[in-house]
């Protein structure tokens, strides 16, 4: 994904990406975790989302479209929808 073309431009445009990417599995353990343990993704996943999505680069639309200052905050915006958007996908059992 080094093409700046093909860069997501939005926060639900990167959610959708990652969705494709992302195994079910993974997809699942970040679906269980609770909102106060996503900061254990931020050095792994959120450097990937970082590096991969532009970012450190010249992806100012998504950096907007986070309403970020800076790549670490943009990444944060990003899992939080991501695991909002699972959360949401994920049936409830009771």
């Amino acid at each position: 994904m080094s093409d700046k073309l093909q860069w997501p431009e939005t926060v639900d445009q990167a959610v959708g990406v990652l969705l494709g990417l992302l195994p079910d599995g993974e997809k699942a353990k970040i679906a269980a975790m609770s909102q106060d343990d996503l900061v254990a993704l931020h050095l792994g996943f959120g450097m990937w989302i970082r590096n991969n999505l532009g970012l450190w680069s010249e992806n100012s639309a998504l950096l907007e479209s986070a309403r970020a200052q800076n790549p670490d905050d943009a990444s944060v915006v990003i899992i939080e929808a991501l695991w909002r958007r699972l959360r949401e996908e994920t049936p409830k059992v009771h």
